[in-house]
């Protein structure tokens, strides 16, 4: 995997000139786009799968399908937009081989590795306790919804994404993400959208070292691509 002081002070530049320089022959940029979506898309894998284990596969999947077909990206969206349709479609793609369209329950196991908790600075014990409460409820709501909500709701809520860039993203009308977001939102109880506040941007981390993780495997899996 390539060196994080090789990488410095490129971290800055735009998707776009990231990917030309990868397309130039600059493979270890890739680990800069990797690192700056490993975020969004376990969240929007994470939120069609509903598994950890399997949404790092499936990331690695995205990233490696990207890899191979990144001269198709054309610029006619944002990146990231066309790299989370590749993560969507590889989700969609994995739930049909295993047969497995059921919505995780409450209370259902999370799976793959516990995810950490950062509280932010000067927080007391009881308020990272409260906080850590408060997202671990969150994050059961999200879970309960239909999955055809709970994938609109995490790329327009949780990551902030435009209406549009959301349709671009899960191959949808504007007016269909209108409703499933609105939907979703009050499926989520009033209770949930109260307490929430700036917690909802805080759930479902990606800690560092599974972000590591998916790197590396993706490299490895590019080595053997360009080996072949």
């Amino acid at each position: 995997m390539p060196g994080t002081l090789m990488l410095e002070g490129l971290t800055n530049l735009p998707d776009e000139e990231l990917v030309k320089r990868v397309l130039a022959g600059d493979t270890p940029l890739y680990e800069v786009i990797m690192r700056r979506h490993n975020q969004l898309l376990y969240r929007v894998v994470r939120s069609i799968l509903g598994n950890d284990a399997e949404t790092e596969d499936v990331m690695q999947d995205a990233y490696v399908r990207a890899y191979e077909h990144l001269s198709q990206f054309a610029g006619r969206s944002q990146f990231r937009t066309w790299l989370t349709r590749i993560a969507v479609h590889e989700a969609l793609a994995r739930i049909r081989r295993n047969q497995r369209f059921s919505s995780p329950a409450l209370g259902e196991s999370m799976g793959g590795d516990p995810m950490e908790m950062f509280a932010a600075p000067g927080h007391t014990p009881e308020q990272q306790v409260a906080n850590a409460e408060l997202r671990e409820l969150l994050e059961q709501a999200i879970c309960r919804l239909p999955e055809s909500y709970r994938s609109v709701f995490m790329l327009r809520d949780v990551e902030e994404m435009s209406i549009e860039d959301v349709a671009g993203a899960l191959d949808l009308s504007e007016g269909t993400v209108k409703v499933r977001l609105h939907r979703a939102r009050r499926a989520l109880r009033k209770i949930i959208s109260e307490r929430a506040g700036n917690q909802l941007t805080e759930a479902f981390p990606f800690p560092a070292v599974r972000c590591d993780r998916v790197v590396a495997g993706v490299f490895q899996r590019i080595a053997a691509i360009t080996t072949a």
